[in-house]
């Protein structure tokens, strides 16, 4: 592995999105091979450096990725004020931490993927990168 921003790291360990751990950096609450981290945009390998949160070791976990069908009236999100079923309901018997890549409407039904890998989730979505998307549709 190469060196990575911090926030990246600790993102890939299941600690917390990356802006979430943008604030355990700035509180002081992450180390660097012993050494407090407060900085924003610092780096660290890895493999080779002792990364830690509250004292205890961050590990990447693994990248998964999964397709599933999402079924009408379920809402294509990790929660819903509204309390409709959401795919985050289809996803927790995995055990993996992952998030839908992409949207579906609530009434609409389809492949969606789902991963813990975000460069390969902004690859797919961020227009800058062209990924041609095909959309059957059925009106009546």
């Amino acid at each position: 592995m190469t060196v990575q921003r911090l926030q990246k790291i600790l993102a890939r360990g299941g600690l917390a999105s990356r802006r979430a751990a943008e604030e355990l950096i700035t509180s002081g609450r992450v180390r660097v091979n012993g050494r407090i981290v407060k900085e924003l945009g610092s780096k660290a390998d890895p493999t080779t450096d002792r990364i830690e949160v509250d004292g205890k070791r961050v590990v990447a976990e693994e990248f998964a990725y999964y397709a599933l069908h999402k079924p009408r009236g379920v809402v294509s999100t990790l929660s819903d004020p509204e309390g409709r079923p959401t795919v985050a309901e289809m996803l927790s018997p995995l055990g993996a931490r992952v998030y839908p890549i992409g949207r579906l409407d609530f009434a609409t039904s389809g492949i969606l993927l789902a991963t813990n890998d975000g460069d390969f989730a902004n690859g797919l979505l961020h227009p800058k990168k062209k990924v041609p998307k095909t959309y059957v549709l059925k009106v009546s």
